[in-house]
């Protein structure tokens, strides 16, 4: 490469099947510039690296269009001010062009607006507007245009509006179908659906207006010469259709009964289009990460300039400006604090559900929650560098890169149709030529024979029946797989990672001990409680909840104060109380020392301590901390009998998580750890050759979770980790991870039964086809119960039983 490689990253439609991802992949890493190019079928995203000297996103975009898909544009209108000339607007438009990611620009000097059509992957609204206003003049996207059309959306709508106009004129099909049978023959069948015309009226629009995508991607799946599910589909459906047609014609005007398989193509189509129905809204959902993340923003930041204060749009706000933060406000961006104090609730980035006290000089985290102190702080990263920018960045390059999965089915058809194909045309010639010279009408029907009973109907419905029997049996004991490839995957898992705040833990401070010096307890905690009732920290929240819990009642207070950073003070029924830290009780001079060695001890069982006097005096301690799951010993052990190793991985500090790693008997901590560290330690052991599942259950942990080959996330924490995750273990129990493998693991058996029965119904069937001993509608039936078997055999799932 003659140049420094750049990344492009192009959304894709038009995919149906992971062939059509490999095939746009082996067409993009053809051409020359391209170092590598994966294609996500699930996010349906392209990730290109490549040498800009040779090549632009436009070739890219020439490229996949070539190869019958389409690349996702987003168009917006922007508001231009300061334009005074037509140099002014020709700076602005070229500027604009040379963006990365923007495709065209035009901006209009007489209605003083621009048109542009970007990338969405690539570039944002922000970046533009911040290009404009680089340029000395401002930019302002257009009310009307701020609800962006999501494709995917638009998408699944015209599929479930395809599926019921599909459902609508098959039910009437196959209704006549089931009154083909003796042991229905009492089913009243109105004769007019069993005219063939009739019959033709409602199944060709089936076949070519709503099975029309099947055939589009049967041509381009053979244009560039493979097979797909689309190739089987087309070939299996088509050879029912036109049968029909053929036996409609060649009886009309006769006496003859035809035997006719319109409801065949028409219900296989509906049944497929269903399947794409739910795979469709799978997909949907894997961008929900990223926009729960972009949420967790805050939208405005009050800032001072000089020396006026005014809120303005968090895009707006530049490295170095003076904000100002009230108590219960979001952190705007990151940056330090100049003056004030307070305590920040950094959980949905840390993980730790304990607040951080700040002063001045301490770091800031953009989107955290500033809890209960009034505070200036002065920005020092903006936009993209902030930590939450940064973890978006981290979910979104894991979710776009390629998973190792090809589709079994897939993969086997590429080799099954080009061999049915063949065996059909030369069973046909041998039959025209040899066996019945000239009776072109039998070796028809022969012909037909094999490509009916090689039609993909059990090998269409073995993997996703088995799926949709697995995952629904799985939701029952709490467990949502969010699609049939992690479904698969999990059954390969042999290291479980899981974090520990919320998930090993509750995630939640509570009082675990009290230390009296006089004996007199309830008189002590009735105080205490009292004193920390009037603060808004957190840890006094929890104290306060433990005494109430207890039955106790809080006395009067005559006078409060809270000293951040170090606890609070204040007058009880006319007793001085203070509370806090070492640090507290020295600025009031009072001796500790005998207890010294207890706050430690509570310290290394990974417990906060918080020392108490009374009038001057030291009276006892109350130590809160975030509790073991009863069930969460019990599900380690169970994982490990399954020969999986257990890692309990933490932000918290060494001691902790030493003690609570004990605790549960895991195999291995690894602490202090922030959240691009807990991906790249999830890295590590992949690259040992492990298949990791990651479990959590906070936005820390979502770029582990999209790194990870599964990740799990805890129902009962946040709805980002649910999204980053391939699982979500609604229980908040840990016993779900080893539920959800065993499931993964009986769903997969099922599968490879459903796939080795449908194939051996081909096997047999395809030989006796060839024979001339199967007409087509005994090959029809065979075809028929083959499907039956085969759904009846997923079905045995929803009975499975896991402890």
């Amino acid at each position: 490469m003659s140049s420094e490689l750049k990344e492009a990253n192009l959304q894709i439609t038009g995919m149906t099947c992971a062939a059509c991802a490999t095939r746009i992949e082996k067409g993009l890493n053809k051409m020359d510039g391209v170092e590598t190019a994966n294609v996500n079928l699930a996010l349906e995203k392209s990730s290109i690296k490549y040498d800009p000297s040779k090549l632009s996103e436009a070739d890219f975009e020439k490229k996949i269009e070539a190869l019958g898909y389409g690349v996702v544009k987003q168009k917006a209108e922007f508001d231009i001010t300061g334009m005074t000339c037509a140099a002014c607007s020709t700076r602005i438009e070229k500027g604009l062009n040379k963006m990365e990611g923007v495709s065209i620009a035009n901006v209009n000097l007489a209605l003083e607006k621009a048109t542009i059509e970007f990338n969405p992957s690539e570039v944002t609204i922000a970046d533009i507007i911040a290009k404009v206003e680089k340029l000395g003049y401002g930019a302002h996207q257009k009310q009307d245009d701020k609800e962006t059309v999501d494709h995917r959306e638009q998408a699944i709508k015209k599929q479930q509006n395809k599926f019921i106009l599909s459902a609508i004129l098959s039910l009437p099909l196959l209704w006549t179908m089931v009154g083909h049978f003796s042991f229905t023959s009492f089913l009243y069948v109105p004769d007019f659906l069993m005219n063939p015309w009739v019959q033709m009226l409602l199944a060709t629009p089936v076949q070519f207006y709503i099975g029309k995508q099947f055939y589009v991607g049967a041509y381009k799946a053979l244009r560039n010469g493979s097979a797909n599910m689309d190739v089987l589909i087309v070939m299996g459906t088509s050879a029912a259709y036109f049968y029909s047609v053929y036996q409609a014609i060649v009886t009309a005007g006769t006496h003859h009964g035809p035997h006719l398989y319109f409801e065949t193509s028409a219900v296989l189509i509906t049944l497929i289009l269903l399947g794409k129905l739910f795979e469709a809204k799978a997909k949907g959902r894997s961008s929900e990460a990223i926009k729960k993340l972009m949420g967790l923003q805050a939208k405005t930041a009050i800032v001072v300039r000089d020396g006026v204060e005014k809120e303005i749009p968090l895009e707006e706000v530049v490295i170095g400006d003076t904000i100002l933060v009230k108590p219960g406000e979001k952190i705007p961006v990151d940056g330090e604090v100049l003056e004030g104090r307070t305590a920040v609730d950094e959980s949905m980035l840390t993980g730790e559900s304990l607040p951080v006290d700040k002063i001045s000089g301490d770091v800031l985290y953009g989107s955290t929650m500033n809890k209960n102190g009034f505070i200036k702080m002065t920005a020092t990263k903006v936009g993209r560098d902030t930590a939450l920018a940064q973890i978006i960045k981290v979910v979104e390059d894991a979710q776009g890169s390629k998973a190792p999965i090809q589709r079994l089915a897939d993969q086997i058809s590429g080799v099954f149709v080009p061999i049915v194909v063949a065996i059909a045309v030369i069973t046909f010639l041998v039959w025209v030529l040899w066996v019945a010279p000239g009776d072109f009408t039998k070796a028809l029907e022969v012909f037909i024979a094999v490509l009916v009973i090689a039609c993909p109907c059990a090998l269409g419905l073995a993997t996703p029946t088995s799926i949709m029997a697995g995952s629904g049996r799985a939701a029952e004991f709490g467990i949502l797989f969010k699609g049939g490839e992690h479904l698969e995957q999990t059954q390969s898992i042999d290291t479980v990672v899981v974090d520990k705040t919320g998930t090993v833990t509750h995630g939640k401070p509570v009082l675990t001990d009290v230390v009296v010096v006089n004996g007199e307890e309830e008189k002590f905690l009735s105080l205490i409680g009292a004193a920390e009732k009037q603060s808004e920290h957190p840890l006094a929240e929890a104290i306060v909840a433990g005494i109430v819990d207890r039955g106790i009642e809080l006395d009067d207070v005559q006078f409060f104060e809270a000293i951040p950073g170090y606890g609070v003070q204040a007058t009880v029924s006319g007793q001085g109380v203070v509370i806090g830290t070492r640090k507290l009780m020295a600025q009031y001079s009072i001796d500790i020392t005998h207890v010294i060695s207890t706050m430690e001890e509570l310290e290394r069982n990974g417990k906060t301590a918080m020392l108490a006097a009374i009038n001057g005096q030291y009276a006892g301690l109350v130590a809160v901390a975030d509790t073991i799951k009863d069930t969460s010993k019990e599900a380690i052990r169970r994982l490990q009998d399954m020969g999986i190793k257990v890692i309990m991985m933490t932000g918290d500090n060494e001691r902790t998580a030493q003690t609570i790693g004990k605790e549960v008997g895991v195999d291995a901590v690894i602490a202090e750890v922030l959240p691009e560290g807990k991906a790249e330690e999830v890295k590590k052991l992949q690259a040992q050759g492990k298949k990791v599942a990651m479990v959590g259950d906070g936005i820390n942990d979502a770029p582990a979770l999209a790194t990870a080959n599964i990740g799990m996330a805890i129902g009962t924490g946040t709805d980002v980790a649910m999204e980053a995750a391939d699982i979500t273990l609604i229980r908040g129990d840990l016993n779900s991870i080893a539920d959800a493998i065993l499931m993964s693991r009986k769903t997969m058996r099922n599968i490879k039964q459903n796939l080795f029965w449908a194939f051996a119904y081909n096997v047999m069937g395809i030989p006796i086809a060839a024979a001339g001993l199967l007409a087509p509608w005994v090959a029809g039936a065979a075809m028929a119960f083959s499907s039956v078997s085969v759904v009846l055999n997923a079905l045995r799932l929803q009975r499975v039983k896991l402890k």
